[in-house]
């Protein structure tokens, strides 16, 4: 049996289509998220909330990027995983969540001190304003540059507290994990340069 479709019902298809297009939390293909321009193209609003974080934090989008790969690999509702033992979880559950992993705590202080109340950490562009404003928060107390990925995310990691105490340098696998966000945000620098002018400061 031949079913017939109507152009309306085709219509009607390619709207509910471009509608889930447009929620997509990831860049379309799984390889897009080692291409720095795929990222910034992968929905219009992406590229303005690098713009935007640049021009008022000064923090670049190669290092913004770098970490939000490590921490979601761009996923929008993303949770840790949960450590278990036998079946049995072995701690209380994170409450890190979202595009940068940010906690409850962390991400309630963030939106008391830039008035953001209405930021939520599933939406890009808030997410991508944290991470610029957290990194910034990391050079202003403690120097860090910030086109330094490797040491801001040791403090993005431990808090800036820790990161002053050297509480990173305890931790084989966090310094491999550094190595590996600082390694894609050289990569992503790189690639930047065929398709995105820093606005001025």
């Amino acid at each position: 049996m031949k079913i017939q479709i109507t152009h309306t019902q085709k219509l009607i298809f390619l709207f509910l289509v471009s509608l889930l297009g447009g929620c997509s939390s990831i860049p379309k293909q799984a390889e897009s998220l080692d291409n720095a321009c795929s990222i910034l193209d992968t929905h219009k609003k992406w590229r303005s909330a690098f713009d935007q974080t640049f021009k008022k934090y000064g923090v670049p989008p190669h290092v913004v990027m770098a970490f939000m790969h490590q921490e979601s690999r761009f996923v929008h509702d993303a949770r840790p995983p949960k450590k278990k033992i036998l079946g049995i979880p072995t701690q209380r559950p994170s409450t890190a969540y979202g595009y940068a992993q940010a906690l409850d705590s962390t991400w309630d202080w963030y939106r008391d001190k830039t008035g953001y109340r209405g930021a939520k950490r599933d939406h890009l562009p808030d997410a991508v304003d944290f991470v610029g404003w957290y990194i910034n928060e990391n050079h202003r107390r403690t120097g860090i540059s910030k086109w330094d990925a490797a040491n801001q995310y040791f403090a993005y990691h431990d808090g800036t507290t820790g990161f002053l105490k050297g509480t990173h340098k305890e931790k084989a696998w966090l310094l491999n994990v550094a190595q590996k966000v600082n390694t894609r945000a050289s990569m992503y620098r790189r690639q930047l340069a065929a398709c995105y002018k820093y606005p001025a400061l």
